[in-house]
C-alpha cells in the first residue's frame, strides 16, 4: 500500500501540468478585470465622494452568478483604500460580509454580530437582545468620527431566512448616528430580488443600481486565457479547449466562476490520467463531473420540503412534455404530494422562494412572462440533463419515501 502511494505521489510530481492553480480559483484577484470597465467605473463615481468623508447614496449591484459583481467591488474598495487621506479628520472603513456564510445569515442578530466583530467589538453569540445588539453597533461605529461602507453580499439570502426589516433598520441607522455617517452596498445574484421588497426598503436600499450583464462566449474565452497564463506551463492546453470551455459557460447564463472551475476540473482529470495536455475530451469529462457533483449534491442535502417541490416539477416535467409548466401548476402537485406524504403543506409563497431558489442554483430556469392587467407568470423548464435525471429523481424518491 504504501509503495502505491509513492507511486502515485511521484508520478503526479513529474506530470503536473499547472503552473500555479490559484489563477483559477475563486477567490484570485487579478490586477486587471476583463469587460468590467463600465461597471466598475460607475461603482468609483458614485463612491469617490466617501475620499472626502462625504455620504454616498446606497447602492446595489446585480446579476447571475459570475458576472464579476464581487470582484469588481472589492477592486473599487482596494483603490479608495489605498487613496484614503491617513492626516484627514476622518477614518474611512470598509467593511465585506458575505450573507451566505453558515451561521451569518440565519439571523438578524448573527449579521450584527459578524459585523461588529468586524470592527474590533466583541458580542456573545446568542443571549442579548436584537435592540441591545443594534446598540452596540451604533456604539462602536460612533466611537470615532468616521465613514463607514458596508458591502452586503449575497444579501438576498440573508432576506431570504430573515425578513427585510434588518435592510430597512440598517438604512435608517444613519439618524442615530452623531460622528460616523454609513451607506451600504448591496449585491445579489436573485434578478428579481429588488421587486419583491417592500417598496419602503427598496426606495431606502437601492437609491443607485447597477447592472451586471452575464459575460458572452467571446470575453469568457477572454478571461479564461488570461488565467491560464499564469494557471499552467506552457504548450499543455490543446487547441479548441478553452473556446469550448467559453461555450459552455456562455451557455450557463456567461458565468466566468463555472468557466473557470471547468478549466481547472479538466487540468486536474488531465493530469491525473498522466495526459501531458489538457484534450477536448477533458472539458466534457468535467462538465459531467462538475454537473453531476453540484446538481446531486445539492439535491441530497436539501431539506425534504425542496425535495418535494423539485419532485412536483419533475413529475410535471415528464407528464406535460414541452407544454408550459407555471408556478401554480407547481404548487398544486406538490398540495397533493404533501398531503400524500403526510407532511406539513408549505404556503405558496414559499413554495414560489424555493422555486427560485432552485433557479438560482441551475437545477431548473424560470422565465417571467407578462399577462399585461393579468400580471406575470412564471413559466419553469427542468434543467437537469438527461444523463442524470434519473439518478436525481431516485434520491428524492429515496428521501422522500414516495408512495
Amino acid at each position: 500500500m504504501v509503495q502505491g502511494l509513492k507511486e502515485i505521489f511521484e508520478t503526479f510530481d513529474k506530470k503536473n501540468i499547472f503552473k500555479d492553480k490559484s489563477f483559477l480559483q475563486t477567490n484570485y484577484k487579478p490586477e486587471e478585470i476583463p469587460h468590467r470597465d463600465t461597471q466598475i467605473k460607475q461603482i468609483a463615481s458614485i463612491l469617490a465622494p466617501v475620499l472626502k468623508g462625504e455620504r454616498t447614496s446606497n447602492l446595489f449591484l446585480y446579476g447571475k452568478t459570475g458576472t464579476g459583481k464581487t470582484l469588481s467591488i472589492q477592486f473599487v474598495r482596494d483603490e479608495l483604500l489605498k487613496r484614503a487621506d491617513k492626516d484627514k479628520d476622518f477614518k474611512l472603513r470598509i467593511e465585506y460580509l458575505n450573507c451566505k456564510l453558515k451561521k451569518v445569515s440565519d439571523t438578524e442578530y448573527r449579521i450584527l454580530a459578524e459585523l461588529i466583530k468586524k470592527m474590533g467589538g466583541e458580542i456573545p453569540t446568542t443571549g442579548l437582545p436584537t435592540e441591545a445588539v443594534y446598540n452596540k453597533f451604533i456604539e462602536i461605529i460612533d466611537s470615532e468620527k468616521q465613514l463607514l461602507v458596508l458591502i452586503l453580499d449575497e444579501i438576498d439570502q440573508a432576506v431570504k431566512k430573515i425578513s427585510s426589516d434588518f435592510l430597512y433598520n440598517l438604512t435608517r441607522l444613519n439618524s442615530e448616528l452623531s460622528k460616523t455617517q454609513m451607506c451600504i452596498v448591496g449585491i445579489s445574484n436573485n434578478l428579481t430580488f429588488l421587486e419583491e421588497l417592500d417598496p419602503r426598503v427598496r426606495s431606502s436600499l437601492s437609491e443607485e443600481e447597477i447592472v451586471f450583464p452575464p459575460y458572452n462566449a467571446l470575453q469568457l474565452q477572454e478571461i479564461l486565457e488570461q488565467r491560464a497564463e499564469g494557471a499552467f506551463k506552457e504548450g499543455v492546453i490543446q487547441q479548441g479547449v478553452i473556446a469550448k470551455c467559453a461555450a459552455f459557460a456562455a451557455r450557463e447564463h456567461g458565468d466566468a466562476r463555472r468557466a473557470l472551475d471547468l478549466l481547472r476540473v479538466a487540468g486536474e482529470l488531465a493530469d491525473r490520467e498522466g495526459s501531458k495536455k489538457i484534450m477536448l475530451k477533458h472539458i466534457d469529462e468535467a462538465n459531467d463531473k462538475i454537473e453531476k457533483d453540484k446538481i446531486l449534491d445539492v439535491i441530497k442535502t436539501e431539506p425534504k420540503q425542496f425535495q418535494l417541490v423539485l419532485y412536483s416539477i419533475m413529475e410535471l416535467s415528464r407528464k406535460k412534455q414541452n407544454e408550459p409548466m407555471f408556478t401554480g401548476d407547481v404548487y398544486n402537485f406538490y398540495q397533493d404530494l404533501a398531503m400524500q406524504n403526510k407532511l406539513e403543506v408549505l404556503t405558496q409563497r414559499r413554495v414560489s422562494d424555493i422555486v427560485q431558489e432552485f433557479d438560482m442554483l441551475g437545477i431548473i430556469n424560470v422565465r417571467v412572462i407578462s399577462k399585461g392587467r393579468g400580471g406575470r407568470m412564471r413559466e419553469i423548464k427542468l434543467a437537469i440533463s438527461k444523463n442524470i435525471l434519473e439518478k436525481a429523481r431516485k434520491i428524492v424518491e429515496d428521501s422522500i419515501d414516495y408512495k
